[in-house]
């Protein structure tokens, strides 16, 4: 019973509450809460206040934040076959249609008190489930912290390089500046010298920008790969002991 409560009140957390299903595209508005893009888009169609659905708060602008971590858990749910009226999970020894009470440490699987006794197990170690999901939580947490402290570092290296590139583009413009102020000064006859400057500099401007922008591109694939990671066990993470130990061998 708990664990059917806990599967709802997880899939809960996937839902729209404007269309009531799962998100689709889903955006998150400045006061946190998430909505369809299609949904909340229609919803202010037909306000001009351009207020959340749930709590009312008037946005200030129509910006809406994609909520990639809020997609991929919609798409383990989906993948895992979780709607919103119904969660399956196999609760029998599909071979001795006995309920699975043991967590086999050897071959990372649920098994039933006959399986125990079976050849195949013999000389395998056991642990009652929810001992092995306690276990097993604790490794997903330090892994959870792990992946947190890796997404901390590429937000922060994203940061820096945003900023290197807002730097490098304001010293450019400034220098061009100056640039064209000190030729405008020179005779006439300095006019086609000031042009082949200014190319030279244009040049070099890209070329540092798209190293840069290249730089930024990886940093952001890292920060999606390990966004993925984190949304995945997150996902893992919120079932009962008896998924989450299916899913996790």
């Amino acid at each position: 019973m708990a664990s059917g409560l806990q599967s709802e009140c997880w899939t809960e957390e996937l839902i729209c509450a404007i269309c009531l299903d799962f998100f689709t595209d889903p955006v998150s508005l400045g006061c946190g809460h998430n909505f369809c893009r299609s949904c909340i888009t229609r919803s202010w169609e037909k306000q001009e206040n351009r207020s959340c659905p749930e709590c009312r708060q008037v946005t200030a602008e129509r910006k809406l934040q994609v909520n990639r971590a809020l997609a991929k858990m919609v798409e383990k749910a989906r993948e895992f076959s979780l709607d919103p009226t119904q969660t399956a999970v196999n609760r029998q020894c599909e071979k001795h249609r006995e309920d699975l009470k043991l967590f086999c440490e050897t071959d990372k699987k649920l098994i039933c008190s006959i399986c125990r006794d079976a050849k195949e197990h013999r000389g395998h170690s056991f642990l009652p489930i929810d001992e092995a999901a306690e276990f097993c939580m604790d490794q997903a947490k330090s892994s959870l912290n792990s992946l947190t402290q890796r997404k901390e570092t590429a937000l922060q290296a994203e940061a820096q390089q945003r900023e290197k590139i807002s730097q490098v583009k304001e010293q450019v413009q400034s220098l061009q500046t100056h640039v064209m102020a000190e030729f405008a000064k020179m005779h006439q006859s300095l006019t086609d010298r000031e042009q082949r400057v200014m190319c030279d500099l244009k040049q070099r401007e890209e070329e540092v920008l798209l190293r840069m922008e290249t730089n930024l591109r990886e940093i952001q694939c890292k920060l999606d790969s390990v966004e993925q990671e984190l949304s995945e066990l997150q996902t893992q993470m919120g079932k009962d002991a008896l998924t989450f130990l299916q899913v996790k061998r």
